[in-house]
């Protein structure tokens, strides 16, 4: 298996270099991500602009690094298209450094990606660790590395795209891992009036609106120390979810937690 590695974090961020250790252990990987932070890019392509890449310091010993000069959709575009040589069997986006919940979804670019890998006939991965006084890249790494396997071995169907949020907590604290769909509304906008030296501008402020109270939901599920897999697209007629393994969840949590 071949697995395409991105971001939107940037090629040199940690969250993506952990991830890269871990998959590599694996199977094979190639690495292609932003030459910079570009969160919050959704699925933007780069149309009638040109779009660089250079080889970048191997995110892992061995591993093929590129660092594009463009939003995480060019970046699996161009993977798939141009740098990725013989084919590209699995996308896994992440790990970001923040959880992507709720509406979230349409406009991380950590998810964008995903979906563009999706577009393409790929089964993809989105995989975001929520934020805290400490990082727990480690653990969504092996819990990314735990789905991959299943893929790897065709235990999951190829035409899904998930995506996968981790709570700030150490592995022996989360609960258990839930299958949900994104909360609706689970974030307001609103906008303040600034001024610079005597010049106006506006500046867009995100929140988290009240603790979700469905608790089939993304939100709910972290809020309550679990690990949330939300399916975003699948090949199915109607959206449909396809047949996912019987005892799915319980089934990643116990080995998860054996990994400890």
């Amino acid at each position: 298996m071949k697995i395409l590695v991105t971001n939107d974090d940037g090629i040199f961020a940690d969250g993506l270099i952990t991830l890269v250790r871990e998959l590599k252990n694996i199977a094979e990987v190639v690495a292609v991500a932003p030459d910079r932070e570009l969160s919050a890019m959704g699925t933007t392509v780069s149309l009638h602009q040109p779009v660089r890449a250079r080889k970048a310091t191997p995110a892992a010993s061995g591993v093929e690094s590129y660092a594009v000069e463009g939003t995480p959709a060019d970046c699996v575009i161009l993977a798939l298209g141009k740098l990725a040589k013989g084919g590209i069997d699995l996308l896994v986006s992440g790990i970001n450094r923040g959880a992507n919940l709720g509406d979230d979804v349409l406009i991380s670019g950590t998810v964008g990606a995903a979906l563009q890998g999706s577009r393409h006939g790929l089964p993809s991965l989105a995989i975001s660790a929520a934020l805290g006084d400490k990082l727990y890249f480690d653990d969504a790494a092996r819990f990314a590395a735990l789905l991959v396997k299943r893929f790897k071995t065709g235990v999951m169907p190829s035409d899904i795209c998930l995506n996968v949020n981790l709570p700030n907590l150490p592995a022996p604290k989360i609960k258990g891992v839930k299958l949900t769909y994104p909360a609706r509304f689970s974030h307001t906008d609103s906008i303040e009036e600034r001024y610079t030296n005597g010049r106006q501008y506006y500046w867009f402020v995100r929140e988290r609106v009240n603790k979700a109270l469905d608790e089939k939901t993304d939100t709910w599920a972290l809020e309550q120390g679990n690990i949330s897999i939300s399916p975003l697209l699948t090949g199915q007629p109607n959206g449909a979810l396809p047949p996912l393994p019987d005892n799915l969840c319980s089934d990643l949590f116990s080995e998860f937690q054996q990994a400890i």
